[in-house]
């Protein structure tokens, strides 16, 4: 195995000189998926920048072939295992990984979104020197690729976090979420699949409530059908999972493995009725995933009007500024219309490439119309120009997936159990206010 890891270092130091080297198509390709993930990253070090490069080398592309790809053609009289130790590292990923057991050359680590082990090794000895300092339970950034069925590199500089209690792990997962969109679950191609299935499962369930994808109300009258949505829902679930509500609070205490006041305590924490957690906790064993819950966000329940809108793969999004432009598109005079309102709706994140897709589909002249007033374009075409448009809006022509999707029970725990946390936080310093208010200037 040294000698794999020793040549599978070699090798990627190859095929990183390769492309950083590299003229034409694949350095423009490189310069502009680097331009696009420092851009979007929070994290602008050193480090960062050379992943994006080994990330780059996994996920970027050059006329449907990849830099592996590219490589390998240059490369004609490449021995077989290196060609079979590129073919591997395909499957290489970035991970939010918790350090399990150091071990002599590496670690074991468990990727935190998807609860798999890996045993990591590090090639080279400087590096692996640096990481002496590391100790179990610590969480790490890094990107790995596999040098055999069993064992790992490194693939990609590291970043420690260090060790985090659970409020601040939740945050971390969830900057991992909006950096690494792609990575989230890509070593369990189950949960992706499972939590893609649940976004079309909440289209139907949304369509047999409301009666149709769309539908406009104030916020506090879509707020209260909401709720409602959600306990047809939840109990939509007990029901597949066998489950009875109608039993004592104790009962379904006792059959969820917790105490009552530990039932209560996290019921609060989190907004939702004791007999629903309980339940839910009870459905959780049985399941790999676990719904988010329905509810409108707090800034549009008073809102005048909110279209809340549903798609199979898009998830739901809540808009406040649709109908009034709708209202423009169905006008007599589109071109006259709040040109200010136009211009709000394109830099508005949640007005997503579907949205506007959906109203051009339903209004084409007008929103070509709109659109040239708005922008001052005289001369936009919708048929040629609305793609560029709303990608110069940075707004992705397809989705990743949506915040309605179904997370795995681990993680769903783990982000309850850090709004206990925080409130626990939150009253003892009340708590502590309190006592020591005569003291305060």
């Amino acid at each position: 195995m040294d000698k794999v890891l020793q040549r599978a270092q070699e090798l990627k130091e190859e095929l990183t000189d390769f492309v950083l080297d590299a003229e034409g198509e694949l350095a423009v390709a490189l310069e502009t998926f680097s331009a696009d993930q420092l851009t979007r990253s929070q994290q602008q070090n050193m480090h960062q920048r050379m992943m994006v490069v080994d990330r780059f080398i996994i996920e970027g592309e050059v006329a449907e072939q990849t830099p592996i790809d590219l490589f390998m053609q240059s490369q004609p009289k490449l021995a077989k295992a290196d060609r079979q130790l590129l073919e591997q590292w395909r499957r290489s990923f970035v991970g939010l990984f918790a350090i399990v057991k150091i071990l002599a050359d590496g670690f074991e680590l468990m990727n935190w979104t998807t609860e798999k082990h890996y045993s990591v090794k590090q090639a080279d000895s400087q590096a692996l020197k640096d990481m002496e300092r590391l100790k179990e339970g610590e969480i790490i950034l890094a990107q790995i690729a596999p040098i055999s069925d069993t064992e790992w590199m490194f693939f990609s500089p590291w970043t420690s976090l260090g060790k985090l209690g659970k409020p601040k792990l939740a945050v971390a997962i969830g900057n991992f979420k909006d950096n690494y969109k792609n990575h989230l679950y890509s070593d369990a191609p189950d949960l992706l699949e499972e939590a893609w299935k649940s976004v079309e499962r909440y289209h139907t369930d949304f369509v047999e409530f409301f009666g149709a994808d769309e539908v406009t109300l104030s916020g506090y009258e879509l707020g209260k059908k909401l709720t409602e949505f959600q306990e047809i829902l939840t109990q939509k679930n007990f029901d597949a999972a066998g489950i009875d509500r109608s039993k004592s609070l104790e009962e379904l205490a006792a059959e969820a493995g917790v105490s009552q006041e530990e039932l209560d305590e996290t019921a609060e924490a989190i907004g939702a009725d004791p007999k629903t957690m309980s339940a839910a906790w009870k459905q959780q064993a049985a399941n790999k995933m676990a719904a988010p819950q329905v509810e409108l966000p707090p800034k549009l329940k008073k809102a005048e009007q909110v279209t809340a809108l549903s798609h199979p793969r898009w998830g739901q999004m809540f808009l406040p500024n649709y109908a009034p432009l709708k209202a423009i598109l169905e006008a007599p005079d589109p071109e006259n219309g709040d040109v200010s309102l136009v211009q709000k709706c394109l830099k508005d994140a949640e007005m997503n490439a579907f949205v506007w897709h959906r109203l051009t589909r339903q209004y084409p002249d007008a929103m070509e119309t709109v659109l040239q007033a708005a922008l001052d374009r005289p001369n936009f075409k919708l048929a040629t120009d609305l793609d560029p448009l709303l990608e110069e809006f940075d707004k992705p022509l397809d989705t990743d997936l949506p915040e309605i999707a179904s997370v795995p029970i681990h993680l769903h725990n783990l982000f309850q159990e850090a709004v206990v946390e925080v409130n626990k936080s939150k009253s003892k310093g009340k708590t502590k206010k309190k006592k020591v208010a005569g003291f305060q200037s």
